[in-house]
């Protein structure tokens, strides 16, 4: 069983090759349960997801994820995670890879491929609010998909927040910390969400004819980055019909009968597959809510896979 490290996961996945293999494994399928997901300790949070997802005859793969929030105030990370891929035909371990840089680079690959239908080709503004590991990834994946000229980053640390615009720049990109997040949400075409926040941080008022807000941070019921008017403006669509149950962003608005689940325009699955309509205006506001899918770990493990061995050849 080959065991394949942080930076090996990393250099086995540019954004330039991640997300044709998720368009791909989206568009093929995968047989995906709903992910296992059990408190550890319903004090701090704490949790263990499983996810698994394999495709008939070719590879079966299960991700572990531990959750503890309170790390943050350690300095330590929240979430760890390790993924196992195996043949799915004899069961035979074939590798384990390093899952936190595996959830990062997918988690990011997904928000561009499902923007890549449903942003506006000429945008050019980024918002990322969440300085994290995963926003502080954001604007290398959709730099090879959109013409980024500007990326405006918000943290309620405004020191992470910093770091990052530093970091952009040194990238080559033009940055800059805002403070005044309903301006910079009214200056933005693209907006993506990385937090872990349980009440609203981006309000639709806020947003300009031709938006596309992208929400990767409520993973629970009770986490939540847009209020109802976000979804009230906006075609929704998910990455797979488990955020209807998993995330706030539209159990919320659904229990309190804001929002019709059966007005969702597609997931990404149909969005890959051509059956549903992407963007059709440029003044259209567009929402994708992803929780993460077993079915995009494994279609980036089977791609790292397949990349190391063909290195090692």
């Amino acid at each position: 069983m080959l065991t394949i490290t942080a930076d090996d996961t990393a250099s086995a996945l540019p954004f330039d090759a991640l997300i044709p293999a998720l368009r791909e494994g989206f568009r093929r399928g995968a047989h995906t349960p709903d992910r296992h997901s059990h408190s550890l300790d319903e004090a701090s949070g704490a949790s263990l997801l499983l996810m698994p997802s394999w495709s008939d005859g070719a590879y079966l793969g299960v991700k572990l994820v531990t959750i503890f929030p309170g790390n943050n105030a350690h300095g330590r990370p929240a979430l760890s995670s390790a993924y196992i891929l195996s043949s799915a035909t004899t069961g035979e371990h074939l590798a384990v890879l390093d899952g936190d840089e595996l959830t990062r680079r997918r988690t990011t690959a997904t928000s561009a491929l499902a923007a890549s239908y449903l942003a506006r080709p000429d945008s050019h503004v980024l918002l990322v609010v969440g300085a994290g590991h995963i926003g502080g990834m954001v604007p290398a994946a959709y730099r090879g998909r959109f013409d980024l000229r500007t990326v405006l980053v918000h943290d309620t640390d405004p020191a992470a927040a910093q770091r990052l615009v530093i970091r952009l720049r040194a990238d080559g990109l033009a940055a800059d910390v805002v403070t005044d997040l309903a301006a910079a949400a009214g200056r933005a075409d693209i907006i993506t969400c990385a937090t872990l926040a349980t009440t609203p941080v981006i309000h639709g008022a806020w947003l300009r004819p031709g938006t596309h807000l992208d929400l990767i941070g409520s993973f629970r019921p009770q986490m939540r980055e847009a209020d109802d008017d976000c979804l009230r403006l906006s075609t929704v669509y998910i990455d797979t019909p488990t955020a209807l149950a998993e995330s706030g962003d539209l159990v919320q608005p659904v229990t309190a009968g804001t929002f019709d689940p059966a007005t969702i325009a597609g997931t990404l699955s149909q969005l890959c597959r051509e059956e549903v309509p992407g963007r059709r205006d440029p003044d259209q506001i567009t929402l994708f809510k992803a929780v993460g899918s077993g079915l995009a770990d494994l279609a980036a493990a089977e791609h790292v896979l397949r990349s190391v061995v063909r290195s090692a050849a």
